[in-house]
Parts: C-alpha cells; sequence; structure tokens
C-alpha cells in the first residue's frame, strides 16, 4: 500500500511538469509564428526600461502535509498508521515586481489559495481507516527574490526563492468542524523555476514551485489519540502558476 501511494504521487507530479512543459512550448510556439521570420523578438528591451511593474498570476497546486510522528506512536494502543493524502487547490495572487539590477528581481504576490488535505488513520483494534479532511482558504504574503538568466530571443530562464506567510481565513468558520486543530498561522519556504516569454503588451511566465512548511502547525492535545502520534505537521504545496505582467 506504501509503495501505490508512492508511485501515485510521483505519477501526479510527474503529470503536472508534463503539462507544464507542454504548455510552455505551445506559448512559445505561438509566440513565435505570431513575431514572423526576420524579427529580432527582443520585446523585452521595452520591459527593461521599467523599473518596477504589476500584474496577475493564476495556478493550480497539490497540498498536503510532511508529518514527524511521535515517540508515542510507537507501542500506541489505538492508531497503527498515520499517513497524509494530498488534495487539488488553486491560487489567485496579484504581483509587484521590483527589479534589481539587470538579473535580480525583487517580488511580493498578495493573494489567497484554496487547498484540501486529508490525514487517514488506521485504528488497530478494528482495522478501520478514518480520515480528517481538511480544506483551508488561506490569505498569503509571499516575499520572493528571482534571478534571472541572460535574455535570448524574448526568453529568459529563471529560479526563484523566498519566505511565505500565511493565515488559514476558514479557521473559525462553524462549518470547518474537525477532531484535530491547527494554527491559522503558517511560515513556509520557496524555491521554483520557470521562463519568461516577452509579447509586445505583456510577460507570460510559467513556474512551478515547491513550497514546505518550517512551523509546526498542530495544535497539540495529549488527550486525543490522532494529535498523540503526532511530534510535526507540517503543510508542503507543490504550485504549477501562470504569471502575467506588464
Amino acid at each position: 500500500m506504501e509503495a501505490t501511494k508512492f508511485w501515485n504521487m510521483h505519477n501526479i507530479l510527474g503529470k503536472k511538469i508534463a503539462i507544464f512543459f507542454l504548455l510552455t512550448c505551445f506559448i512559445y510556439t505561438a509566440g513565435s509564428a505570431q513575431a514572423g521570420a526576420g524579427r529580432d523578438n527582443y520585446n523585452y528591451r521595452e520591459f527593461q526600461r521599467k523599473s518596477y511593474y504589476f500584474g496577475l498570476s493564476l495556478g493550480i497546486n497539490s497540498s498536503s502535509f510532511h508529518l514527524d510522528k511521535s515517540k508515542r506512536f510507537i507501542g500506541n494502543d489505538d492508531i497503527s498508521v498515520t499517513e497524509a493524502e494530498s488534495g487539488i487547490g488553486f491560487n489567485l495572487n496579484m504581483i509587484a515586481n521590483l527589479k534589481l539590477g539587470d538579473y535580480f528581481d525583487f517580488r511580493f504576490l498578495p493573494g489567497f489559495t484554496f487547498s484540501e488535505r486529508t490525514l487517514e488513520y488506521t485504528e488497530v483494534d478494528m482495522n478501520i481507516l478514518k480520515t480528517e479532511p481538511l480544506e483551508s482558504v488561506f490569505f498569503e504574503l509571499p516575499f520572493q527574490v528571482r534571478f534571472k538568466s541572460a535574455p535570448y530571443k524574448d526568453k529568459r530562464l529563471f529560479v526563484v526563492g523566498g519566505l511565505k506567510y500565511s493565515y488559514d481565513v476558514a479557521s473559525n468558520s462553524s462549518t470547518k468542524k474537525t477532531v484535530l486543530k491547527f494554527s491559522p498561522h503558517d511560515f513556509q519556504y520557496e524555491i521554483g523555476v520557470g521562463m519568461q516569454f516577452f509579447y509586445p503588451y505583456f510577460i507570460f511566465s510559467p513556474e512551478i514551485k515547491f513550497s514546505r512548511g518550517i512551523t509546526n502547525t498542530l495544535i497539540y492535545d495529549d488527550q486525543l489519540s490522532q494529535s498523540s502520534v503526532l511530534e510535526n505537521v507540517m503543510s508542503q504545496y507543490f504550485t504549477l502558476s501562470f504569471h502575467f505582467e506588464g
């Protein structure tokens, strides 16, 4: 069962990466055809004159938890297996980009992330699988630094890294009834790669990014078996984003 879930998770990630590169190739091909042969395709020069610009980002995410089991997990009489299952969500962010020279940018992307994650427990006595679904709406404040390659015919590769603060605005909802309790506050680090395509009126940038929590979001309760067998519960995301800037 563990091997099957591991294989399925990597199949999902592989499909996302494949979709990312297929869309990138499609956009590039369409842009090249539109530009026509014989043009130098240096639309980026117009954007290089700007010290800052703004935009919009749309994305889809696969969210889950990274679990660290506690010492009480071994030998406990209630739960034999604890796992985290991923779910699909989407992102909507604004973009503010400030140039730091020719190759670096400072980026601020406030917005919302809608995510769905599940914790699974298998009880020892009856060998019953129980699930704890967690649906969240996060207001996020990501701060990033981006390093870009030298431009070539309206294309630039880039890598990005940074920190992000998230607040679950749905944490106090009366409809959110879960056994485990989690802090609405979360801090994460982010790393990603992507490519810029410069068009006459905007920049299109597909990007794939990994985020991992650096703080424990679980509110510990030693009266609950589901809580006592866990030491740390940290969020993690794979996000495929499409940035439109200009």
